[in-house]
């Protein structure tokens, strides 16, 4: 044959080729392929943030029996692998005169219920207008961020208006703890009215110390890994509209968490709604 020729191929090994192209597809390669179309569909939709572990689980809840170890060979033979996370910087102020409260949370990040430890901090986002200040409210039981604000500055407004969202999504009962930082705008008589005014505990973390406030330290270096350092955004609105849309969108309806056995903070909670009403009945 005339191409065989050009190409340099013998007719042998063509016709040889031609057989492995035309032959069907055997149902072990149809689900390898499968499989693998399904592990860069999860990982393409966490925008490139989950690693083997989350992408296991997602392939579990879609019905794939496959193991979380030739998950991670897939993956690693197809080049998707998560972005590390960054170490944590220190950026609270705590030089002022303000009230003190005590650590009632004491590390102890494990809660059965909704709206028993809320935890909150603030952190920042450069864009090419300046910086934006993201604070936010984590309810532990679920990790779900349940009150959230951005603005050009870290005043005690920011977290004022956090709080307000938190409360009115919420609608906690007396006795929740409110856990923070030494900041001066959580220790600010304007924002601890309102945490008393609510019947709210008031819990903060020693001086300097993250691991007192971990969990929303965590989410704070996660948004970063997955959305913040991954994009440069030249104007304070494009940044604000990414964040809400990461957080309400993706972080609470449908991030795994591994410490939720593998479910987002909205589902996790679902099934505990789901659970207590099965009870009841």
């Amino acid at each position: 044959m005339k191409m065989c020729e050009v190409l340099e191929v013998s007719k042998s090994g063509y016709y040889k080729w031609l057989q492995v192209q035309n032959r069907p597809q055997s149902e072990k390669e149809a689900y390898r392929k499968e499989t693998e179309q399904k592990i860069c569909k999860s990982f393409h939709e966490s925008q490139g943030t989950y690693g083997s572990p989350r992408v296991h689980a997602d392939l579990v809840e879609w019905g794939y029996t496959v193991s979380q170890k030739t998950v991670a060979r897939i993956m690693q033979e197809l080049g998707l692998s998560a972005s590390p996370i960054e170490k944590y910087v220190v950026t609270t102020d705590s030089n002022h005169d303000q009230k003190i409260y005590p650590n009632l949370v004491k590390r102890q990040f494990s809660v059965n219920e909704p709206n028993r430890i809320w935890v909150t901090d603030i952190t920042y986002i450069w864009t090419l207008e300046g910086w934006v200040y993201l604070s936010t409210i984590m309810d532990l039981f679920s990790r779900k961020i349940v009150g959230w604000s951005m603005a050009a500055h870290m005043k005690k407004e920011l977290s004022i208006q956090t709080l307000k969202m938190a409360i009115v999504s919420r609608q906690p009962g007396e006795g929740l703890i409110h856990h923070s930082d030494r900041g001066s705008q959580y220790c600010s008589n304007d924002y601890t009215d309102i945490l008393k005014e609510n019947e709210m505990q008031i819990s903060m973390s020693k001086k300097g110390d993250p691991y007192d406030n971990a969990c929303i330290e965590s989410f704070h270096a996660t948004i970063k890994k997955e959305l913040i350092y991954r994009r440069k955004f030249a104007t304070r609105a494009e940044a604000i509209k990414a964040i809400n849309y990461y957080i309400s969108s993706f972080y609470n309806e449908k991030r795994k968490h591994s410490t939720l056995g593998y479910c987002s903070p909205n589902r996790f909670e679902r099934i505990h709604l789901q659970n207590q009403l099965d009870f009841i009945s």
